[in-house]
């Protein structure tokens, strides 16, 4: 599976040690920054590793699990909660902001979500190996959430 990882200056260390974490677990990382704890507005890393996100899995059949495209995203910020609203204003991004992994594992069960967010300042690492862990062992489910994230897709955004 491929990675694609953002954050703002609040992140960095978080980003760092996330990478870290899915490069030993077998994943391929981009990086798309930042590389230093200055001061950074995340709606522009949150549009950057969405938009890049969708186009890398371009041709990529919404009926399916989305891990069939062979990307995520995940977006870092203090608390994820900015990340994970830019992100979904992005045409083909479902980003779930997940504290544990639970709302992880249904972040991607019920909404087939293909961006993951959580929060530096509130995720330690024991968690967010958890989050990830659980992001990576559960596919989505289909069936009557499939109806559910087709209406998703198909709200203007």
């Amino acid at each position: 599976m491929k990675y694609i990882i953002a954050t703002d200056h609040a992140g960095v260390d978080v980003k760092n040690f996330t990478k870290e974490l899915l490069e030993q677990k077998g994943h391929e990382v981009l990086d798309l920054g930042p590389f230093s704890t200055d001061r950074v507005d995340y709606p522009d890393f949150a549009k950057k590793l969405s938009e890049t996100v969708v186009k890398t899995a371009e041709n990529f059949d919404e009926n399916l699990d989305w891990r069939d495209s062979g990307v995520f995203g995940i977006l870092i910020c203090g608390t994820g909660i900015g990340m994970s609203i830019t992100a979904n204003k992005v045409n083909g991004v479902r980003a779930g902001l997940c504290h544990d992994a639970y709302t992880s594992a249904m972040a991607r069960a019920h909404n087939n979500a293909n961006v993951l967010c959580f929060g530096a300042r509130t995720s330690g690492a024991g968690t967010i190996e958890s989050i990830i862990d659980a992001w990576d062992s559960t596919p989505f489910e289909g069936g009557r959430h499939l109806d559910r994230v087709k209406k998703i897709n198909n709200i203007d955004r």
